[in-house]
C-alpha cells in the first residue's frame, strides 16, 4: 500500500494534486495491520480488498491470520510483483491476487472488507464508489485519514510500541459499515406507515425515540414498541415487540 508521509499533507492542504505529489513508500505497521483486520471483524468468510496494497502485507495477511480471501490493488507494478513473491513465500498465494491498476477504477464489487491508507483526496474520491457500490453491510477500515461528512460506526487509537520508519507514537484507525438505502416511505400490510430520513448509517423515523441502522439490520422504538429486522433492497421485514410483551412478525415495502 502507496503510504505517505504526513508532513506531505501539507503541500496537499495548499492545493497542490494528489497526482502531483510523489512520497516514500511506507509500509503499515504489523500492530496497525492486525488491528486493522480486527476490527472488521475479519472472518475466513471475506474478501478483503486492501486499495494501494503496496508491499501486500495487509491481503497477507488476511489470508494468514484469519483464514480469508484477498486481493490487493496497486499501482506499482515492482511492488505488485513483489506482493505476489511474498505471498507465495507465505503459502497463501492460492487465497490472494495482487492486481496493478488505479484504486479509483478498480472493481470493488467482491469487497466484504476494504483496508485504506490513502491521503484525503484521494479518499475523498474514492467516498462515493464506497458508499454506493459495495454491498451493505461491507466493513471499511482506514488508517489515519477520515472521510469528510461520513461518520465512522468506531474509531480507535492505537499505540504503537516499536519504533518503526514513517510512523508516529500512536495511529488512528476509523470503521465504518456500509448501510443498505432505506430513505423514504415504508407500508405495512397491517396499515403501518414509516418515513424514514437518512445520511449514511444515521437514520431518523417519524415517531420512533430511537432508531439504528448497521448494514441492513435495522431498529427502533416507539410507542407501537419494539422493532428490530432487516433490509433486503425494496422488503423491510422483522420483529415488532408491543409494550405489553406481545410479539409479532412486520413486513414493509417501500413506497415507490
Amino acid at each position: 500500500m502507496k503510504k505517505f508521509l504526513l508532513l506531505l499533507l501539507v503541500a496537499f492542504h495548499a492545493g497542490a494534486d494528489d497526482a502531483d505529489l510523489r512520497a516514500p513508500f511506507i509500509t503499515t505497521p504489523d500492530a496497525v495491520v492486525e488491528r486493522m483486520l480486527e476490527l472488521a471483524g475479519t472472518r475466513p468468510s471475506d474478501v478483503v480488498m486492501d486499495l494501494g496494497s503496496g508491499d501486500g502485507r495487509i491481503v497477507i495477511a488476511a489470508a494468514r491470520r484469519f483464514g480469508a480471501r484477498g486481493i490487493g490493488i496497486e499501482l506499482d507494478r515492482g511492488l505488485v510483483e513483489a506482493s505476489r513473491r511474498t505471498a507465495r513465500d507465505a503459502a497463501v498465494a492460492e487465497r490472494v491476487s495482487f492486481v496493478q491498476g488505479d484504486v479509483l477504477t478498480a472493481d470493488l464489487s467482491p469487497a466484504s472488507v476494504v483496508t485504506l491508507y490513502l491521503l484525503p483526496g484521494l479518499i475523498g474520491k474514492l467516498q462515493p464508489r464506497l458508499i454506493y457500490e459495495l454491498r451493505p453491510g461491507t466493513r471499511i477500515v482506514a488508517h489515519a485519514f477520515g472521510m469528510a461528512g461520513w461518520k465512522p460506526d468506531r474509531t480507535e487509537t492505537l499505540r504503537i510500541t516499536k519504533p518503526h520508519p514513517g510512523q508516529g507514537p500512536e495511529s488512528k484507525l476509523y470503521l465504518w459499515v456500509v448501510p443498505a438505502e432505506v430513505r423514504g416511505v415504508w407500508r405495512g400490510d397491517g396499515g403501518e406507515a414509516l418515513r424514514i430520513e437518512q445520511n449514511y448509517q444515521q437514520i431518523e423515523i417519524d415517531g420512533a425515540k430511537r432508531a439504528s441502522l448497521s448494514g441492513r439490520d435495522i431498529a427502533w422504538e416507539s410507542a407501537a414498541g419494539k422493532f428490530s429486522g432487516r433490509v433486503e433492497g425494496e422488503r423491510m421485514s422483522g420483529e415488532l415487540v408491543a409494550p405489553d410483551g406481545r410479539k409479532r412478525s412486520l413486513e414493509l415495502l417501500r413506497e415507490r
